[in-house]
């Protein structure tokens, strides 16, 4: 199949392209031109760079056909401008513009990035059924483009689906994410200043993640929305304890020196039985393996 990206280079496009063309398919890699990150991009003769701003996607109608569309994009995704309602509202018109260029390319299914920030404050599993109420300009921004696409989906005639990614990391995640934090503290010899890690948290390894967006895009059921998750809580200071004893087990740690950031989820667990029933999928790496392969990765690059 001719699977096209939005957002190949980030850590979670960049997995999903590896592993659609580990298992034999053509990749359309719709990149930012310019990006710092093209070199996440393989080079194979299995994959066409097709260079466009999130906000030109109108103007690559005709540029190339695909059977299923993947809708990672997004712009600003931390910090300060998760509360920008222009910015957000944006998005929002960037993700149905990549519903009609999904349909222009003739894809039978589109495949959209939703949010754990969707659901707000919860105490429960998270599933699609599961009623909403976002706080953060992302996550409002996040539920409504979901609303938008489907119905613009429905209307087109083309298969919808939302997955709603909860807490992933892997090799290529960004600097400021807790992991790449607490990796690199302690790699480096420093204490990690934290929170009192007081939260129930669901971790997904970068891999996985990348293997339940491509189950969704082949098998899933039309119109469902699917959280992605381990669906296998621990206590975040459990995490942090972890990363440190396979990194440095005789660091110090810098438990309650922080402040819980606004709009903090204290519970945290994607429920993947529909996930797994539509689509086959099952979680194949434990956090600690994903871990030990990240502080692998790093240390190759050193």
């Amino acid at each position: 199949m001719r699977i096209a990206i939005t957002g190949p280079t980030g850590m979670i496009g960049s997995e999903l392209m590896d592993m659609a063309l580990s298992e034999g398919h053509e990749v359309i890699a719709i990149v930012r031109p310019s990006s710092k990150r093209m070199s996440n991009i393989p080079t194979s003769d299995r994959v066409t760079v097709v260079e466009s701003d999130i906000s030109d996607y109108p103007s690559l109608k005709g540029r190339f056909s695909c059977d299923i569309f993947f809708h990672l994009a997004w712009d600003k995704t931390y910090g300060s401008d998760t509360d920008d309602t222009a910015v957000q509202s944006r998005n929002i018109l960037y993700a149905l513009d990549a519903v009609q260029l999904a349909k222009d390319s003739g894809a039978s299914a589109f495949i959209g990035a939703g949010s754990q920030a969707e659901y707000g404050l919860k105490d429960t599993p998270l599933n699609g059924d599961l009623p909403v109420s976002p706080s953060s300009g992302y996550g409002i921004a996040k539920y409504a483009a979901g609303r938008l696409c489907s119905l613009k989906c429905a209307q087109l005639g083309i298969r919808f689906n939302w997955a709603r990614i909860l807490s992933i990391f892997g090799e290529r995640d960004s600097d400021h994410t807790m992991i790449m934090y607490l990796i690199r503290s302690f790699m480096n010899g420093d204490v990690p200043e934290l929170t009192k890690c007081e939260q129930m948290w669901d971790y997904m390894y970068s891999k996985d993640c990348a293997s339940a967006l491509l189950a969704i895009g082949i098998n899933g059921a039309d119109g469902r929305t699917y959280c992605l998750g381990s669906g296998e809580p621990r206590p975040m200071k459990e995490y942090v304890e972890s990363v440190r004893d396979i990194v440095s087990p005789s660091s110090k740690i810098g438990f309650g020196l922080r402040e819980y950031y606004p709009h903090q989820p204290m519970y945290l667990c994607a429920d993947i039985s529909e996930l797994g029933r539509d689509t086959g999928f099952e979680p194949r790496y434990t956090f600690e393996e994903g871990i030990r392969n990240i502080i692998s990765y790093l240390r190759s690059k050193e």
